[in-house]
């Protein structure tokens, strides 16, 4: 067994145990953090978080029954159903996140899996905000590799599909899907050449061991997400995960420190949630590894912390907005799957 004392090492590895991930979430806190940040500073600017914006194009109406999620359909939750945005109204919105210092700009729709006839108006919508000169990001669901490919073509960077939890917990949560479709969209978006970003929920009444399982699940891919959103539950009245204990804010950030640790060249997204953990806790999941947020009022139907409140924090920190790196193929409009087959060429 490798020494969870790796991360001194700054090593890179697919073969973590379960039994050596259990180990490093039982460390004294600060000894965790130091590991951590250690990587951390190897790899990233310690100062520099990448901003994110996320929109919802389709609200509500969902058919899976996600005990977490206001858009199920299934519950009671005061949500209004919206159907697909049309591409300019998207595309206003990147601009608007664009000018407010947001390099990628992410579209969640809610849906089971979308509808062939929708990904045209998708397809659109991605190639008008890469037009823009920002990095695009989806979460749409299940997708078929066909419907991976057409995204990939559009030049779609990154696709989101958490896996939530852990796989035995899974069932607690989601039962319209198995925790097995999850990872054959995961898959599928490899093959068609996007980057992956892929993370989970804490709070929803798992153990310390499923958070270090999901941890394992997502370390253990033959490549590691390039994005790992860690997200706090955010209790919505109506669904039913309302009125669960709250998340120690400590445990939340050895999630962090751990994700960092096991996957050292993933960003590390301190996601939903932000707007029920005060600054320091914030300043802590950086220290711990956190390098990208959402910015803006909301999260899909959620509240998110104002920008104004962000910046704030950032200065006091002396935390940066990370610049986007130099990609010709963005102002090209090269496609991810062309992108994934020059890459494969030259390997």
């Amino acid at each position: 067994m490798h020494s969870v004392t790796a991360a001194a090492n700054f090593t890179v590895r697919q073969d973590w145990t379960l039994a050596e991930i259990q180990t490093l979430f039982a460390l004294p806190f600060n000894d965790l953090l130091y590991q951590a940040h250690r990587l951390h500073r190897r790899y990233f600017d310690p100062n520099a978080v990448q901003i994110s914006t996320l929109l919802s194009i389709k609200t509500g109406a969902c058919p899976e029954d996600c005990k977490y999620c206001p858009q199920s359909a299934r519950y009671h939750t005061g949500l209004k159903a919206e159907t697909l945005m049309r591409v300019e109204d998207v595309l206003a919105q990147a601009k608007l996140a664009r000018d407010n210092g947001a390099t990628r700009f992410c579209m969640g729709a809610a849906y089971r899996g979308p509808k062939d006839k929708d990904l045209d108006n998708i397809v659109n919508m991605i190639r008008a905000v890469r037009g823009l000169g920002m990095e695009t990001c989806a979460t749409l669901g299940m997708l078929t590799a066909a419907q991976a490919q057409r995204l990939a073509d559009a030049g779609l960077d990154y696709y989101n599909h958490n896996i939530d939890t852990s796989e035995d917990y899974y069932r607690e949560i989601i039962t319209t899907r198995c925790f097995q479709d999850r990872l054959e969209t995961l898959q599928h978006v490899r093959d068609a050449g996007m980057h992956v970003c892929c993370g989970g929920i804490i709070g929803m009444g798992e153990g310390l061991n499923d958070r270090a399982a999901m941890l394992h699940t997502l370390a253990t891919l033959p490549e590691h997400p390039e994005s790992v959103p860690i997200n706090q539950l955010v209790q919505v009245e109506g669904t039913p995960l309302h009125g669960r204990a709250a998340v120690d804010p400590f445990d939340f950030i050895r999630v962090i420190a751990v994700a960092r640790i096991l996957m050292p060249k993933a960003h590390v997204r301190l996601s939903a949630g932000r707007t029920q953990m005060h600054d320091e806790m914030q300043a802590l999941a950086f220290f711990a590894g956190a390098n990208s947020i959402f910015y803006g009022e909301k999260l899909l139907t959620t509240d998110n912390p104002e920008q104004d409140a962000d910046r704030r924090l950032f200065a006091r920190l002396g935390i940066h907005a990370e610049a986007l790196a130099a990609d010709a193929d963005l102002e090209e409009g090269v496609g991810a799957a062309e992108k994934h087959e020059q890459r494969r060429a030259t390997t």
